[in-house]
This record gives C-alpha cells, sequence and structure tokens, in this order.
C-alpha cells in the first residue's frame, strides 16, 4: 500500500485536524487490523448511520454493545453449554471477540438489534443548535444625509 503525507491537510483546513488524524491512522501499516467478525458501515439517511456485524452463533446474552470514551465497543463471549460436542467439521466461528468504533463528535447511538445472525447497530448524528450553520443578515448602511449646499447662479449672457 502506498503511503500518504497529510502535512498539507494540517496547513489548509482549521478544525478537521481529526477528519486528518482518522485518516492518518487508516493508512498506516504498522498495525494489522482484524477481520473477524465482518461487519457494515452503511449510510441511512442524511445523519443516519448503521453498523451491521455478522454474529452468526451468538445469543443476545453473549454479544455487548456499549458506549465509552468516544467510541462505540462491541465485544462478545460464547459460553460453551454444551461441551460432549463432537464435531466433524467446525466452521461456525464462536471466538470471542471485541470490536472498537470511535465515534464522531455529536454522533449518538440510538439502538441495536439482533435479528438472523446480524448485529444491528443504529447511530444518529445530532449536531447542537448553536453548531449548526445560521444567516447572518447584512445591515443596509443608514443613508448619510448632507447638507448640499445650493448656490442659486444667474447666468451670464
Amino acid at each position: 500500500m502506498r503511503g500518504y503525507d497529510f502535512a498539507p491537510l494540517y496547513r489548509a483546513t482549521v478544525g478537521f485536524d481529526q477528519i486528518a488524524d482518522l485518516m492518518d491512522r487508516v493508512m498506516t501499516n504498522e498495525v494489522s487490523q482484524p477481520t473477524y467478525p465482518p461487519y457494515n458501515i452503511e449510510k441511512t439517511a442524511d445523519d443516519a448511520y448503521r453498523i451491521s456485524i455478522a454474529v452468526a452463533g451468538f445469543s443476545d446474552d453473549d454479544l455487548s454493545v456499549e458506549v465509552k470514551d468516544g467510541a462505540l465497543n462491541v465485544s462478545a463471549r460464547k459460553v460453551d453449554e454444551n461441551e460432549e460436542r463432537t464435531y466433524l467439521h467446525r466452521g461456525i466461528a464462536t471466538r470471542a471477540f471485541q470490536r472498537r468504533f470511535p465515534l464522531a463528535d455529536h454522533v449518538r447511538v440510538i439502538g441495536a438489534s439482533h435479528e438472523n445472525g446480524m448485529l444491528h447497530i443504529d447511530l444518529q448524528r445530532e449536531i447542537p443548535e448553536a453548531l449548526k450553520p445560521r444567516r447572518i443578515e447584512i445591515a443596509k448602511a443608514d443613508a448619510v444625509e448632507t447638507d448640499k449646499d445650493v448656490v442659486d447662479a444667474q447666468s451670464v449672457n
């Protein structure tokens, strides 16, 4: 993978340091990213998102979803109740996992559901009124009335 230098982005933007830091973290190859369990992140509306994680073999009691320190933490631990089973082939991975998704500012988790082996976590971005763009009216300058001296002149001819 090719390395990118984000230094010009830092100089050209004001207040977008988190975006550049996030891109920098994603582009670095220093730490291998876990691939289990697979997940999707989709945009469901202008300010709504959904994270879908494939959690086949886990029940609702095995899964944990929590928000802490600006990050969404999803973890699972399978309690194997029936250890006397003998598998000829075990292709459904039910090993413990922990996934961490950093949340952007003003993003709130609004719910989670588990159906058909998929864990769906719905997110909503709520921008406070103080941070929403607002239109500033430009006041018209008052017409400055000046007393013009009017000179009566007679035409000479």
